[in-house]
């Protein structure tokens, strides 16, 4: 069951789009889905049909003004949910009952979704579609999504309450290597046991550079049957800017090429003690059973924190939960990347004109140009020394990033804004000038002189009889 595109959507449509989904799978198509006996939940990403428009731009234009980047709506692909179950059922042809509810969205509200599916779908399975009319019903109900505000969402007899956060709050709360791969966009790929590691996993690791957006492509879970599969896995190019997320172990082979390989072990037979995870050489990785690790040939910039190590190890000892566990490394990111940032914001602050420069009588300034080695030597007295105390090759880090997406979707975003804010003023230039014409007011002190200027400019322009006239000296 799809809730249809109309010309006017629905507070369910600018949710989401629940779509369950049977398939009969055989053994030559599954991606390691027989491992995954009981219920299972992961998401996956794919892209939006070439041409196709959403009648949803308008309503999600204004939540992504006020969400953080991580949580605004992704342009150009959509998100898919699943709740999958299989469990044994000899009274089946293949011995096993398997069915998935898919919830397919714009928006990367991923533990929000999956605590949906979570309701829905365990009822959708025992009692099909009446269930999902009565779901589609209540979020029919549902007041459209909008950051800041805690909503009051009903859902088959219970209530979730959610705040989506603004990018106006303060900063709540892998290893340095694996947050450089993310900056700089590397290819990376993550084998994992399951759908819901591989996703969890992906996700983790695109968050970890917030607030900066990761402008490449991700996919939680890919497969082979993915209509990327081929572009993704050839051997006839270098691997794109993309990590994936997968589980069936013939990636392992597929994908060997790949620079930087993540293994993931299973969780559920991981021991009490956490070992430091080493980085081990590609050479080393020849099927999705080799032991768990980072498998790269890649050289950090920055040398490694020993002292977020020891926390994290000290928190395992003393039992600390996995959720203050997971507060303290996002914190750590959170403010690396903030130092990382810091110098970048100050230099592109410095490509604003000067407001004394923006005039009712011209056309609004423009930016200066972002130039690189401009930007490299302000970092000498202003870099991310101040802020952080790492050591490394900070300016080589930047050189590296001033040439990937990364980059390139965060200038583009804060040029855009700087752009906005240039029009305003000038704008309210224009208002105040003509406001205090309107009304006889006198005008601002240096108001006239630029006036005159600008008038003496357009008579300098004239031919020279005309200039004549114009210059007649006045009797006395």
């Amino acid at each position: 069951h799809s809730s249809p595109l109309s010309d006017h959507p629905s507070p369910c449509q600018c949710w989401n789009s629940i779509q369950p989904r049977e398939k009969s799978w055989s053994m030559e198509e599954e991606d390691n889905y027989m491992c995954c006996l009981g219920d299972t939940q992961f998401c996956f990403r794919f892209r939006q049909a070439s041409g196709r428009m959403s009648s949803l731009g308008f309503f999600l234009d204004q939540f992504d003004r006020d969400a953080p980047v991580c949580l605004k709506r992704d342009q150009g692909h959509y998100y898919g949910y699943v709740y999958f179950r299989q469990v044994r059922d000899k009274s089946l042809k293949r011995g096993y009952f398997q069915k998935s509810l898919v919830l397919i969205s714009k928006l990367p509200y991923v533990m929000f979704f999956h605590s949906l599916l979570k309701l829905i779908a365990p009822e959708y399975f025992e009692k099909q579609e009446p269930c999902l009319e009565a779901a589609c019903n209540d979020i029919d109900r549902w007041p459209t999504p909008h950051p800041g505000k805690i909503l009051t969402l009903p859902i088959m007899g219970t209530v979730m309450k959610v705040r989506i956060p603004t990018c106006y709050d303060k900063p709540g709360t892998s290893q340095l290597m694996l947050w450089e791969l993310v900056l700089l966009g590397e290819a990376l790929v993550v084998m994992a046991p399951s759908p819901a590691e591989s996703s969890d996993t992906v996700l983790a690791l695109v968050s970890c550079i917030s607030p900066l957006r990761y402008c490449s492509d991700f996919r939680p879970y890919f497969t082979i049957h993915d209509s990327e599969f081929k572009e993704y896995t050839t051997r006839t190019q270098a691997p794109p800017s993309v990590i994936l997320g997968v589980t069936n172990p013939f990636f392992a082979k597929t994908l060997q090429h790949w620079p930087h390989i993540i293994r993931i072990g299973d969780m559920k037979q991981a021991g009490e003690t956490v070992k430091q995870m080493k980085v081990k050489k590609l050479k080393n990785l020849k099927t999705l059973d080799s032991k768990p690790g980072v498998y790269s040939a890649y050289k950090p910039y920055i040398s490694k924190d020993e002292d977020i190590i020891k926390q994290l190890q000290k928190g395992v000892q003393q039992k600390r939960p996995s959720a203050a566990q997971n507060a303290i490394l996002r914190r750590y990111f959170l403010e690396l990347t903030q130092s990382f940032i810091i110098p970048l914001e100050r230099y592109v602050a410095s490509l604003m004109p000067l407001q004394k420069s923006i005039s009712p009588w011209k056309s609004p300034p423009q930016l200066r140009p972002f130039l690189q080695e401009e930007f490299m030597k302000t970092l000498e007295k202003a870099g991310p020394q101040l802020t952080s105390r790492l050591k490394g090759d900070w300016m080589g880090l930047y050189r590296q990033f001033l040439r990937c997406p990364n980059f390139d979707g965060w200038f583009r975003n804060r040029r855009r804004e700087m752009m906005k804010k240039l029009e305003a003023l000038h704008l309210e230039a224009l208002c105040e000038e003509t406001q205090a014409e309107r009304e006889q007011l006198p005008l601002r002190p240096g108001t006239l002189t630029k006036l005159q200027a600008h008038i003496d400019s357009v008579i300098l322009s004239l031919p020279d009889d005309l200039q004549g006239i114009l210059h007649k000296p006045s009797t006395p």
